[in-house]
């Protein structure tokens, strides 16, 4: 009677699996829905919590686990949680057809959503709603990044639309109150007017010299930059909110 040989095929359901190609090779592990994620932010960091199975594979699907010296030659070690670590930090997440087109969507909405937070119209000074951003987005022919997180692509979104749409859109102005010695208000006054698009309101007492203004948030970090330079640690900047007002309708 022949030998029967352990099979090394296991069937694995509802995983997410994360690839990796490495010396001609295609190493891949089976992980929790949603987990992979948690790890690279560094929410989860026990692998046990991450991986279904604690191996790695040629193939998930087939269940193809790969040989031991294949993760040496490709990794230069065959340790099982070092090679899981690398393919968790630079693999690719594979997702289905369906998945990745509501991970997209999501994201999309997500992006839209921080635009009309962070933008008004020009004219009236007012957000637009989400659904006029997205279709600008459209327009503009903007396409998500589905690895990189939303905020990280507001600023791209926003120069896409307004150099490919209909759109007329500007960043909502901060209105900041800038706070300095009255020695040295004369001598930098025009330096912090020239990062203003309006001054509000200033103000000189005894030994404060005072001024409520708006500004592209560009130019918050250049204000106090130029502050904690010239002030010696006695000026300060202070944002008081985006002059954006809230549409009720």
């Amino acid at each position: 009677m022949p030998i029967q040989q352990p099979s090394n095929q296991i069937k694995l359901t509802n995983v997410s699996v994360v690839r990796l190609k490495k010396g001609g090779k295609r190493f891949e592990i089976a992980c929790y829905k949603n987990k992979v994620q948690e790890w690279r932010n560094g929410v989860e960091t026990s692998l046990d919590d991450v991986l279904q199975i604690s191996n790695v594979f040629i193939n998930v699907s087939k269940g193809e686990v790969a040989k031991f010296n294949d993760l040496q030659k490709a990794f230069g070690t065959s340790s099982v949680d070092d090679v899981v670590k690398e393919i968790l930090k630079k693999g690719e997440v594979q997702v289905g057809e369906k998945e990745r087109e509501h991970d997209l969507t999501a994201l999309r909405k997500e992006i839209a959503t921080m635009v009309a937070e962070k933008c008004v119209d020009p004219a009236t000074q007012r957000p637009y709603p989400v659904g006029m951003i997205e279709k600008a987005m459209t327009e503009a022919g903007v396409s998500v990044k589905v690895g990189k997180n939303a905020k990280s692509q507001v600023a791209e979104t926003l120069r896409l639309i307004q150099a490919g749409s209909k759109l007329p859109i500007q960043r909502a102005r901060m209105r900041v109150r800038v706070v300095i010695p009255s020695a040295d208000g004369e001598r930098l006054e025009p330096q912090i007017k020239s990062s203003a698009e309006r001054v509000e309101r200033a103000e000189k007492r005894d030994d404060i010299w005072e001024m409520v203004m708006l500004i592209d948030p560009t130019q918050f970090k250049v204000l106090n930059d130029l502050l904690l330079k010239e002030c010696k640690g006695k000026g300060r900047v202070e944002t008081l909110m985006l002059a954006v007002m809230a549409d009720s309708g």
